[in-house]
């Protein structure tokens, strides 16, 4: 007869709980898991049925779930899956500050797109830059390859008690440039053509005074404005494909300087 003892059994929940609590708060930051549309009963049943997948494959954890030394790991697997899913927002960040920026060149920083939701409102540039860049990102299985880097991490980043290295976190810090780099680099030909476009109609209006700007500059930047936005979109797959792939390059490097 199989006898089930107390520390068996808080040996198999400590096996299953420590990859459950990392799978959950990854899915509670990382793009397209954290949807306001996911409910949070969605994900806490992907992340259960992940780890019944996963958890056969993984290192056996020893350390001893009801404990201080439990709770200090648990903290440890919130702060990897945050920051994985955190690394991935900030490539998405790049794309809607670069849409934020397009839209203030544009003339349309006061057109802003109302979350039903209940979540902040975003010029509608960004948002339609950041639906794109969501759908492109689900298209390169981007969100299959995140569950499996952070199945990975185990192996690289075992369930223990010692603490993460800080470069690891400086790592983290550094890839925050991300955001204004790529999205100012994204947003750079309407920089400069609107800079032109506006210089031109300044001397424009110097030599024709009965020439009104604002009657005529306004249609005119947003046409320029949308011609430009569809060669930009045409280049968003190739752009957003090396953003993903940088981001997870630095998880690597992030993964590799935490041991």
């Amino acid at each position: 007869m199989l006898t089930i003892t107390s520390e068996t059994l808080t040996l198999w929940l400590s096996q299953g709980f420590y990859p459950f609590v990392r799978l959950l708060a990854l899915f509670g930051t990382a793009p397209f898991f954290n949807e306001k549309q996911a409910i949070s009963k969605v994900r806490i049943a992907l992340a259960f049925f992940t780890v019944l997948v996963i958890s056969p494959q993984l290192p056996v954890a020893t350390i001893p779930l009801f404990s201080a030394m439990g709770l200090w790991v648990c903290v440890q697997q919130i702060v990897i899956g945050a920051a994985m899913g955190l690394t991935m927002q900030m490539a998405f960040a790049a794309v809607r500050h670069a849409g934020e920026v397009i839209g203030l060149q544009m003339g349309l920083s006061f057109a802003t797109f109302f979350d039903p939701t209940g979540g902040p409102n975003m010029p509608i540039l960004g948002r339609i830059l950041n639906l794109i860049t969501l759908l492109l990102f689900l298209s390169f299985d981007g969100h299959l390859w995140l569950i499996y880097i952070l199945t990975n991490s185990f192996e690289l980043i075992p369930i223990q008690t010692a603490p993460l290295h800080r470069d690891g976190f400086w790592v983290f810090l550094q890839f925050a440039n991300t955001i204004f780099i790529n999205g100012l680099m994204l947003a750079l030909p309407f920089i400069t053509l609107f800079l032109i476009l506006n210089l031109s109609l300044g001397i424009l209006n110097r030599m024709t005074p009965q020439l009104s700007v604002f009657v005529v500059g306004f249609p005119l930047t947003l046409t320029i404005g949308i011609s430009m936005l569809g060669l930009i979109i045409s280049i968003l797959p190739r752009y957003t494909e090396r953003l993903i792939h940088q981001a997870f390059e630095q998880l690597s490097l992030m993964f590799n300087l935490w041991v």
